[in-house]
């Protein structure tokens, strides 16, 4: 026994053999705990002093085997001693999966294959069982088989995930020549005879992990292990050359022709810095986590050394460190593909699967003679085409989008290669300039040929400030993806709604698309809309001047590249005013239409902010804010357009009651003259007529009833939302119960439209986001919510211990910061004050700011709750008890102060999804 340590365990058991299994497992389990616990703690201290994640992975694999050897030294010496073994008595144990390849990280699963005779006795069974026992004991995860050879390449052969254990099998200890025999006949009765099939199956596998850890690699929560660009893709594109190559380590792919030196030095490179995250967050969490996770991000980044600089925090950096690596993997991935394809190994091109949305064609000329047809991709005809002419760099990416043609991987990897070419001279060239804004605004797939030039490195060369934010996350629950992911599928949304596709989700949009004059300004204008985030300014403005740069370089127009900057300058407008905002305030209207100006900058706006918010990432873009989005661009129409703008308002109340009657032709005209006259000014100019049809049946319904508190309730699946309509005696904390009730009910409430009745009755929907995709499962929870409501606003419960009992426990840190901030204006509404409020969300934060508001003896007119992945945006127009707007700077302050003190109430609490 090499390992000192080990030695020591081994002869504390004494000399005289212990013949029970259940003796020596206690005699012997405290020792190898110790040592495994000393091993794991030096292998955290190297990993922190060195920052060498491969180091640290082989380090534990050898402690590994010396332990699982010891494990056997123990078992056969003490319990199944053999003296002279014969034939059937023999027995190589073999490493396999990771630790085969002789890496292991701190909470991996130890693979073990027990290689048997053809011809076996009860001997071998008992010391495998008693091995096992043994490491169960160290709650170590074993995935262990127990096989003969022949039984060996039987099952690898018929299965693709036994053929892949046994490609990394490694040799431990033992019966040598049962491993040998192995190995020879694997080489010999599988791999040679089937090197298409496991190619083909391992690119299949990957496609479906991808698929499953998050189809893009860019994710901002990224699976090291499983996701794209994980540890997982680097592993099978070994495990394809091994298969394809007949190579046994890494550094013999030089040899074998796939990578050059500088290829597999990236190999090596992102190799270690894979096995670094995933070392530390094992040993961060102390279990097999492979997640990076928001709250683990900061952790890693603190322990790896990243600070803060350049405008980035140093969770920023570390991350976009982590995603230039997956970038790389993914260039890895293309190069084999295209050797493994020159060899004829692949059944198909891989790129034929990944890019499927381009028209394959055959044959056919090309306009420029750098460049051939091959295979049905576009390939350079010549290897200097690159270096003879720099603009070919562009043209390649021209030429695949005017074709619809993929790009042959040959093609992509020169083209990294030769980045160096792209300097001012190439940024300057009119042509290069005129094709990439052919790609950009392109009719076919701009998406699909942005992403490849992205991908090749090519993009953010070409464009600088693009370069700036490849890779780049924002440290926030809200996006999904990296910067310039982000931006490239927006472009790909914009191209959706221009061809006229997914129509229910935005009909507006697409209806307006094909009206709009300033097309190209757009999609520069989507293209740079976020170009400058991750810098110490305000992004819109520093990305408006970065549009006026490249504007003319583009070969914009002056015209249009003020509209491309306009654009950018006010890309969050029609978002956070749709939002945030009153829209039946005319004052709000007012405010927006003298930004926009013109129907043609409002058309653009419109369908930028959609682009932009549905290319956040799954889920983010619901029909609510569709609605939102279309109220508002039909109000500030009307306002821009005349007409409609100068009917009277009380014209526009008579109306909407002449609209009411007719829709409710069996009420007696005095009961209806009694039931409109109930209703303020303010309900005819807010509530479209549906909603108002529908809540004249419920309270008729509630009037014949005798009851004073109500609640009726609808799902719509189109909006994501669910309404909740409750009656009920007005008073001042009214509107905190019912935020109280929903999240104690664990209602997310995304709106709430607020009146008043001249009889004293409060009528206020609340709109909630939908927790469940069946409608079903939706109306049950919304009767839950609704039965909260009913019985808080009876008296029947205590709101305050409600919510208690529903906060989260508080631990000492947040995985993010966010200051609160509150602002009073009373500028922006004609009739109230609005107070903005944002800051970190938590469940229960809305009813703690409605709460506090109540006590401030504030009428709450209308509510407007945003949430922006962990910040929420809560905005509330209110009065004084008088009906007037709150002007005093005293009583401001006062305001001010309760807001954020209900913020430090909970400033200790974990961020949790937000339930109110």
């Amino acid at each position: 026994m090499a390992n000192p340590g080990l030695e020591t365990v081994l002869q504390e058991l004494g000399d005289k053999p212990v013949r029970d299994a259940t003796t020596l497992r206690a005699k012997l389990v405290p020792g190898l705990k110790l040592y495994m616990d000393e091993s794991r703690a030096a292998a955290e201290a190297r990993l922190l002093d060195k920052q060498n994640g491969l180091a640290c992975a082989r380090f534990l694999s050898e402690r590994m085997d010396d332990l699982v050897r010891a494990v056997h030294d123990a078992v056969i010496r003490h319990l199944y001693p053999v003296d002279n073994p014969s034939m059937a008595e023999r027995l190589a144990v073999v490493a396999t999966g990771g630790y085969g390849r002789g890496t292991l990280a701190p909470g991996s699963d130890v693979d073990l294959l027990f290689l048997l005779p053809y011809k076996q006795t009860a001997w071998s069974e008992s010391v495998v069982e008693a091995m096992l026992y043994v490491l169960w004991d160290l709650k170590l995860k074993v995935g262990h088989a127990t096989r003969s050879v022949e039984e060996c390449i039987r099952e690898g052969a018929a299965d693709m995930t036994i053929r892949t254990s046994l490609l990394e099998a490694r040799f431990l200890f033992g019966d040598k020549a049962l491993y040998d025999d192995l190995i020879d006949r694997i080489d010999r009765e599988i791999i040679a005879v089937s090197s298409a099939d496991f190619v083909d199956a391992k690119l299949k596998e990957r496609d479906a992990r991808v698929a499953k850890a998050g189809a893009s690699r860019y994710l901002v929560e990224p699976n090291v292990k499983d996701g794209k660009g994980g540890l997982r893709d680097l592993n099978t594109l070994f495990w394809i050359a091994k298969y394809v190559y007949r190579v046994r380590e890494p550094e013999e792919l030089v040899k074998a022709g796939l990578f050059t030196p500088e290829e597999f030095k990236l190999f090596a490179r992102c190799e270690e810095f894979l096995w670094r995250v995933r070392c530390h967050l094992h040993f961060v969490t102390g279990r097999a986590e492979e997640r990076l996770t928001f709250d683990l991000q900061r952790i890693i980044a603190e322990r790896i050394g990243f600070t803060g600089r350049g405008g980035l925090s140093a969770v920023e950096r570390f991350m976009k460190a982590y995603f230039r690596i997956a970038k790389d993997v993914g260039d890895l991935t293309a190069i084999v593909c295209a050797e493994l394809e020159a060899r004829q190994a692949k059944r198909r091109p891989v790129l034929d699967r990944m890019f499927g949305r381009f028209r394959r064609r055959r044959g056919g000329a090309l306009e420029n003679d750098a460049f051939i047809i091959d295979n049905n991709r576009i390939n350079l005809r010549i290897e200097d085409a690159f270096e003879r002419d720099p603009v070919n760099l562009i043209r390649l990416f021209w030429l695949a989008d005017r074709h619809n043609l993929p790009i042959h991987p040959d093609a992509t990897r020169l083209a990294t290669r030769s980045l160096s070419l792209i300097g001012p001279t190439l940024r300057n060239d009119r042509e290069a300039n005129r094709m990439f804004l052919d790609i950009l605004t392109s009719r076919n797939a701009p998406e699909v040929v942005l992403r490849l030039m992205n991908e090749a490195g090519v993009l953010g060369r070409f464009v600088p400030d693009f370069g700036r934010i490849v890779a780049m996350m924002q440290f926030n629950m809200y996006h999904h993806y990296t910067v310039d992911e982000h931006l490239i599928r927006s472009i790909g949304v914009l191209t959706e709604i221009e061809s006229g596709k997914n129509t229910g989700d935005h009909p507006l949009a697409n209806q307006i698309a094909g009206t709009i004059g300033n097309r190209r300004a757009l999609y520069v204008a989507v293209f740079l809309h976020d170009i400058a985030k991750g810098r110490p300014e305000d992004h819109s403005v520093a990305g408006a001047a970065i549009a006026r740069k490249l504007g003319p370089r583009f070969g914009l127009t002056d015209a249009e590249t003020d509209t491309v900057a306009w654009l950018v300058e006010h890309h969050l407008l029609a978002s956070n005013t749709a939002q945030s905002r009153d829209l039946s305030d005319p004052a709000t209207i007012k405010s927006f239409a003298e930004t926009v100006q013109t129907m043609e900058r409002l058309k653009l706006l419109h369908i930028l902010t959609i682009a932009d918010i549905k290319a956040v990432g799954p889920g983010v873009w619901n029909g609510w804010k569709g609605q939102l989005l279309r109220n508002l661009y039909h109000e500030t129409e009307v306002l821009l357009g005349g007409g409609a703008a100068d009917i009277a308002r009380s014209d526009r109340i008579r109306l909407a009651q002449d609209e009411l009657r007719a829709a409710l032709p069996d009420w007696p005209q005095e009961k209806f003259d009694a039931y409109a006259a109930r209703h303020a000014p303010a309900y005819w100019l807010k509530t479209d007529e549906a909603r108002r049809v529908k809540q004249a049946h419920f309270v008729r319904k509630s009037d014949e009833a005798g009851r004073t508190v109500t609640t009726a309730y609808e799902t719509d699946r189109f909006r994501g939302m669910t309404e909740l309509t409750i009656l009920s005696p007005d008073h001042p904390r009214l509107l905190a119960i019912i935020t109280g009730a929903c999240a104690a009910a664990g209602g997310n409430i995304v709106d709430a439209q607020i009146f008043t009745t001249t009889d004293g009755m409060a009528l206020d929907t609340i709109v909630l986001s939908r927790a469940f995709d069946r409608d079903e499962d939706e109306l049950r929870r919304a009767e839950r919510v609704a039965t909260a409501i009913e019985r808080a606003l009876k008296g029947e419960v205590k709101i305050a211990d409600l919510v208690d009992g529903k906060r989260p426990a508080k631990e000492r840190s947040k995985t993010f910061q966010r200051a609160p901030e509150v602002s009073i204006d009373n500028s922006l509404s004609s009739r109230q004050t609005v107070i903005e409020v944002s800051g970190l969300d938590r469940p229960g934060l809305l009813y703690d700011l409605t709460t506090a508001l109540g006590k401030l003896n504030l009428n709450i007119a209308s509510a407007h709750i945003v949430t922006f992945g962990e910040k929420a945006v809560d905005v509330f127009y209110v009065t004084d008890l008088t009906g007037t707007k709150v002007t005093h700077a005293g009583r401001q302050a006062s305001i001010r102060r309760a807001l954020l003190e209900a913020f430090k109430a909970e400033e200790t609490e974990p961020v949790q999804r937000r339930s109110a």
